[in-house]
């Protein structure tokens, strides 16, 4: 049990219960929170483990022997750890909003917000592809993690990472034995609109039951992954770009605090609020306080941005065999 010792609790309470219900939407139902952050959870646990919890593909959900493993252990962990108290609201605020769409990954963030403003509540709400610009100018959220393109009236914008696309085939189709695929291999191909994102589990199935072919980011075609299916880099399409977006308007000292967490700064930085309040005696940014007239934070990538683009010698010919 010692390697699952230092996995999150949360995330291990989050698993049990996808385990025992061995439904997805279900779980997330009764832990009140969305299937796609649940399911995202799930593949992280995987991706730290280095193993699937759940068999993929399988209907109904089915886990792995490596996840019933780690339910028996993870049952002993949370048996050791109370319940965690209710928290009441403080009254500094109502704390940060921050959306995301599909196929990004929020937990390090998340994360790294709760050690070092454990006080000032962080809520990520998943944010479908097509709402991205309503939910950034309607309220909804603060900020939101979108995919480009969008409406840049008004909208101050950090760039994140670039992702590259990923073509979906069958399992069994004659492209799959490729690594790389270029648009000329796709002539003759039953090519299935995947401009939906928010519906990629829908295009997923029309790939796998007509045995045509879809062009999606790299992580989308993750998020949907199915035994049935694999993905090769696409060459001669464009890249899509993540970014974090908020209203300039509404640039706060909380605003502020999370691009410092995103762009990986330390807790003293000068450059975020709390880091120039140091030698006064503050230790956190103040809730919901305005700071008008701040130009949009651009520059450097954040440390640890995730993968997407190729490396520069990448191999660029089209039609490239796998172990050839």
């Amino acid at each position: 049990m010692s390697r699952f010792e230092s996995l999150d609790v949360t995330q291990l309470r989050w698993f049990v219960a996808v385990a025992e219900e061995l439904h997805f939407a279900r779980a997330a139902q009764g832990l009140g929170i969305a299937r796609q952050r649940l399911s995202r959870t799930v593949i992280e646990l995987e991706e730290a483990l280095d193993t699937k919890l759940f068999v993929p593909g399988a209907s109904p959900t089915e886990l792995t022997d490596e996840g019933r493993e780690l339910l028996e252990a993870a049952r002993e962990i949370i048996a050791t750890i109370p319940e965690s108290q209710p928290v009441e609201e403080s009254g500094e605020g109502e704390g940060l909003r921050v959306g995301f769409v599909p196929g990004v990954t929020v937990t390090k963030w998340e994360r790294i917000w709760a050690d070092r403003y454990p006080d000032i509540r962080l809520r990520l709400l998943p944010i479908p592809m097509g709402e991205q610009d309503a939910a950034l100018r309607d309220g909804r959220v603060d900020m939101c993690f979108v995919r480009l393109p969008i409406d840049r009236d008004g909208i101050s914008a950090i760039p994140l990472y670039r992702e590259i696309p990923v073509v979906v085939v069958p399992k069994d189709h004659p492209l799959s034995v490729f690594e790389q695929v270029g648009m000329a291999e796709l002539a003759d191909e039953l090519m299935q609109d995947a401009s939906n994102l928010d519906d990629a589990a829908m295009t997923m199935e029309l790939v796998a039951a007509v045995s045509g072919v879809a062009i999606v980011p790299h992580s989308i075609a993750r998020l949907h992954s199915r035994k049935d299916l694999v993905y090769r880099t696409m060459m001669g399409v464009p890249d899509t770009e993540i970014v974090l977006a908020w209203p300039t308007e509404q640039t706060t000292e909380l605003v502020e605090e999370f691009v410092g967490v995103v762009r990986g700064r330390s807790e003293r930085s000068t450059r975020s609020p709390s880091g120039a309040k140091q030698s006064g005696g503050a230790k956190k940014p103040a809730a919901k306080k305005p700071v008008g007239g701040k130009k949009p934070v651009g520059g450097k990538k954040p440390a640890g941005a995730a993968k997407g683009k190729p490396q520069a010698g990448a191999a660029k010919r089209q039609g490239k065999r796998k172990g050839r």
